[in-house]
């Protein structure tokens, strides 16, 4: 039997681009070589080429150093009859995009690929892209009933030219506040607002990051993550995890992520039964609302009023092997491997298009 080619592509021109080489290292190491032949491709985080990536390329973080695309590495041409260095062509079957943020997990790529016509993992351009926004997505969740944090959009435009409205609004809100970009991930841009005084220098911070700020009220509470796979047509769903953060952070921010080894996982949650049961039915929703397909992480918050409020789903989450999202499916019997397995099935036998997702 041939082997299926795969491409995944790595990278971007997203602040979460050297996560994104960090997730295609995990899935280089466990992809079954027996069924898959992966073709890495890399896109430059500033000039946004794409190029034929060596297999061997380091893409571990090293001594707090992450990972990112070489710049000189042989460019691939990507057209609506596929990929080619070179003028021949790579003979890709499949992309798996582990792209996240902007320009990725956007629905950008998973709209060159319903062009071109090739099988992708995950979530369409619908879902991808009402996802990446989380002012959108959450009002797609409030519309199902679930809880939402309070909150307002403060757009760059806006905070120029009208400060005093934009502080009159969000002086409505019970501080602390949390502001983050709308469309961002992995924590960049994010601060927690204790104070007036606090907000202009955390409104500037998103922005850099996203023209559209969020800004929310802060929810005293417990970091609660669940893993949705897609499977046979069927939704797999996790045992919640909680995310326990060393004291020294304030709040699950990049530092606490990805860079100092600052959390740690309790899987299932220490929750009761009704409240796991009530979590994964929440997750679900939240799946099925957006549109999703392959596989999502979807973050609450379980409050200390006992309240179960969604924070947002990512359709392409962090995917290292010690990733939350694998590390939840393998606490459910579903290995690392299985995973990569089952949503490259799924995107095989999905239907690309629009109205097929």
């Amino acid at each position: 039997m041939s082997k299926i080619h795969v491409a995944i592509l790595c990278g971007g021109r997203s602040s979460e681009h050297e996560i994104s080489c960090v997730s295609a290292g995990g899935i280089l190491s466990a992809i079954d070589r027996n069924r898959y032949q992966p073709i890495l491709i890399g896109i430059t985080r500033t000039s946004g080429r794409w190029v034929l990536m060596p297999e061997g390329y380091p893409l571990e973080i090293v001594d707090g150093v992450l990972p990112s695309v070489p710049e000189d590495a042989p460019e691939v041409n990507t057209d609506i009859h596929g990929f080619s260095v070179g003028g021949k062509s790579l003979g890709v079957d499949l992309v798996f995009p582990i792209l996240h943020g902007p320009y990725g997990e956007d629905g950008t790529i998973q709209g060159f690929c319903e062009i071109a016509n090739i099988p992708y993992v995950g979530s369409g351009v619908l879902a991808s892209a009402a996802a990446m926004d989380k002012s959108f997505a959450k009002s797609i969740f409030a519309s199902h009933a679930m809880k939402v944090a309070e909150g307002i959009v403060i757009t760059a435009e806006k905070w120029e030219s009208s400060r005093a409205t934009c502080e009159a609004l969000i002086g409505v809100l019970a501080y602390p506040l949390f502001v983050k970009p709308a469309r961002g991930g992995s924590s960049r841009g994010t601060s927690k607002v204790h104070n007036p005084s606090e907000l202009s220098d955390a409104i500037l911070e998103a922005h850099r990051f996203d023209r559209k700020a969020l800004v929310e009220e802060g929810v005293k509470g417990r970091e609660i993550e669940v893993a949705v796979l897609e499977v046979d047509g069927s939704l797999v769903i996790s045992q919640p995890g909680e995310v326990i953060i060393d004291e020294k952070f304030e709040f699950y921010n990049f530092e606490a992520k990805y860079l100092d080894d600052a959390t740690t996982a309790a899987i299932p949650a220490p929750l009761p039964s009704d409240v796991i049961t009530e979590i994964r039915a929440e997750a679900a929703t939240a799946f099925t609302a957006l549109g999703c397909s392959g596989l999502a992480r979807v973050d609450f918050i379980y409050s200390d009023e006992g309240q179960i409020i969604i924070n947002e789903i990512n359709t392409m989450p962090g995917f290292t092997s010690s990733s939350m999202y694998p590390t939840l499916m393998a606490a459910s019997g579903i290995t690392y491997s299985q995973v990569i397995d089952e949503l490259m099935k799924c995107a095989l036998t999905r239907r690309n298009s629009v109205l097929g997702n």
